[in-house]
């Protein structure tokens, strides 16, 4: 049975489930100096949902898995369901394909990169059945980091991004759909996935270790539910 969307907000009711994407044991992507991804997830999903909590949203809750990589995607699923949330947030960190890598030495051990793309995306799903409310989070998020000064990352509508190639729903933000996502088609709830920056790139990788990124991350996502919730 699909959950029906609240008629209102309230926000210390409001259930939102920050997602860390992927798990200890399949750590997602390497970045430039070979640091998983899943250490940079931990920590902005980390940072987000403390910043949520502290803005009202009391039934914010963290959600971290174990396991290999599929079977993981529905632990998620069944956990967001069986709770009855109200929104799904899945937070990852970029790379690219592997054929747009290059290699480089970072101390003393051999690394990739690829420095051609930058900044953050935004993916929801045609087939969850909140598509319509996940697409209007998704572009409140998308514009409250615009209004951090950051960018999104345009490399997505490219044929050189083969099957990672997807249609750009909002130019201006840069929310895309990507329909077959298991963590955004199978869940109940309005569900989102942002890519909060591209850790292949050099740059940008130091960028998103920094405090001043992350808070700038976790401030757009609680300004935007902020303005989700009054706008119910």
């Amino acid at each position: 049975m699909r959950a029906a969307a609240p008629a209102k907000c309230e926000m210390p009711k409001f259930r939102i489930v920050v997602d860390v994407g992927h798990t200890p044991d399949s750590y997602g992507a390497l970045s430039a100096r070979n640091d998983p991804e899943f250490g940079f997830n931990f920590r902005l999903a980390s940072l987000i949902a403390a910043k949520l909590k502290s803005e009202g949203f009391a039934a914010t809750r963290l959600l971290v898995t174990d396991g290999k990589a599929r079977a993981s995607l529905f632990k998620r699923v069944s956990a967001a369901n069986d709770g009855r949330t109200d929104l799904f947030l899945s937070v990852h960190h970029d790379s690219v394909p592997d054929k747009l890598l290059e290699s480089w030495e970072f101390d003393g051990a051999n690394s990739y990169f690829s420095d051609r793309f930058s900044g953050h995306s935004l993916f929801v799903s045609h087939q969850n059945p909140h598509f319509a409310t996940s697409l209007l989070l998704a572009r409140m998020i998308g514009r409250q980091l615009k209004e951090q000064g950051l960018h999104y990352a345009r490399q997505y509508t490219l044929p050189v991004m083969g099957r990672y190639r997807h249609q750009l729903l909002d130019k201006d933000v840069g929310v895309y759909r990507y329909d077959g996502l298991v963590v955004l088609s199978r869940t109940r709830s309005a569900a989102v996935l942002l890519e909060a920056g591209s850790i292949i790139n050099r740059d940008e990788e130091m960028e998103m270790n920094s405090s001043e990124r992350q808070d700038a991350v976790a401030g757009a996502v609680a300004a935007a539910m902020r303005e989700f919730c009054e706008r119910r």
